[in-house]
């Protein structure tokens, strides 16, 4: 058994998922997904040797604790909890309070739970799944790697509002962005592919999925992303509403609306499910338009336009640009999507390969441009492997 294993958690308010990575090679060698909790059909899955397995939690409440205690019996029936070194965190939001990987501590989980404003869905039930990790692993040291932490080094002009220097200075209030773990694989995954140095490299990374965001990478490092303030800002998404004009949420509050539904709405009802009024999934919405459903191939056309849109924009950032990177759950696999999107991008002299697009999906990389075009490719992240090899870096550092 590998020395190198890191226990991988994502938790969020609903849901926890879990992966046992190989920091040498990336693989997962366990995976699966808490779901459903605060419900009566809460379970935990996963797969073990390509069969799928699924236990029942208990109760409506304390499903993290109960879901990662099932872990611990998990691993250990598979004969692998002595080869966990290390415990490592997705997080969401850092703010300007961290900007790189750190080790958990108390402080650190009320750190992370006093941004809580920057990212109200994920922060809070990281720091749960942070607790009960603590509780079931006690001999195990945590870290936290920061969705936001990639992008600290975008420049002034590109993080700051046009609002009083005054107000973002009292409120914290500049660009953070998300996804940074993924733009961050991708990119380096993406420069040895045209054997260049990653610090000679420029590409912009397309990460669509349930949340969706576009980032500039010049020479490694992020100078520019589509997530603001919090996660909600830039691309439509799943229920997300992406960019709006702030006159409309003033509008509406003068409406009567209470702050409560107002995030609500541009949180879980927007987005695909909004503009379709059928569904937040992608696949659903496809589907629907090629039935002939109008608000669907209205949702389609708004999500492919306002990409097209942020890829262009952003290419004013580069002296040169390498290549567009599809990536997310969208991005590597809606053929729809990313055929759309290049076709939107043909001024810049996109040209899509019909053949290779269609082959590269469902965790097959590869080229989607044609030769002698600028290039457009599709790399699978692994955020996983990410936060395991940080998590490691730190620890070794620490040992």
């Amino acid at each position: 058994m590998s020395n190198s294993l890191v226990l991988v958690i994502n938790s969020g308010s609903s849901s926890l998922k879990f992966a046992l990575i190989d920091t040498v090679t990336g693989e997962a060698t366990l995976s699966g997904l808490g779901e459903c909790f605060n419900l009566p059909e809460a379970v935990v899955s996963w797969k073990v040797n390509g069969e799928k397995h699924e236990f029942k939690l208990n109760g409506l409440d304390g499903h993290h604790q109960q879901a990662i205690d099932r872990i611990v019996a998990l691993v250990d029936e598979l004969g692998m909890k002595d080869d966990i070194v290390t415990i490592g965190h997705r997080v969401v939001h850092g703010g300007t309070k961290f900007s790189t990987t750190v080790h958990v501590d108390k402080q650190v989980m009320a750190d992370i739970e006093a941004l809580s404003d920057l990212a109200p869905l994920h922060n809070p039930a990281h720091v749960l799944g942070m607790r009960a990790a603590a509780k079931a692993f006690p001999s195990l040291s945590q870290f936290a790697v920061f969705d936001t932490a990639f992008h600290q080094t975008m420049p002034e002009k590109a993080y700051t509002y046009a609002i009083s220097k005054e107000v973002c200075q009292q409120y914290n209030i500049r660009r953070y962005g998300a996804h940074g773990t993924s733009h961050y694989y991708v990119t380096r995954e993406a420069a040895k592919r045209i054997n260049k140095p990653v610090e000679a490299s420029s590409f912009i990374s397309v990460h669509l999925g349930n949340g969706a965001s576009v980032c500039v990478v010049k020479n490694g490092e992020s100078i520019d992303t589509s997530m603001g303030f919090t996660p909600l800002a830039g691309l439509m998404m799943g229920t997300r509403c992406g960019d709006i004009d702030p006159s409309i949420l003033e509008y509406l509050l003068k409406k009567g609306w209470t702050p409560e539904r107002l995030h609500k709405e541009l949180v879980s009802n927007s987005g695909f499910l909004g503009v379709s009024g059928l569904t937040s999934d992608c696949r659903g919405i496809i589907e629907a338009m090629e039935a002939g459903n109008h608000d669907a191939k209205l949702a389609f056309e708004v999500f492919t336009y306002r990409a097209a849109k942020y890829i262009a924009s952003y290419m004013v950032a580069l002296d040169e640009l390498d290549g567009i990177i599809f990536t997310g759950g969208i991005g590597e696999n809606s053929l729809p999507v990313r055929r759309e999107i290049m076709r939107l991008l043909k001024i810049f002299g996109y040209r899509e390969d019909i053949a290779a697009n269609e082959a590269a999906r469902f965790g097959a990389e590869g080229v989607i441009s044609q030769p002698n075009t600028p290039l457009a490719i599709v790399i699978p992240t692994n955020e996983e492997f990410v936060i395991a090899q940080q998590s490691l870096a730190l620890f070794n550092a620490e040992a």
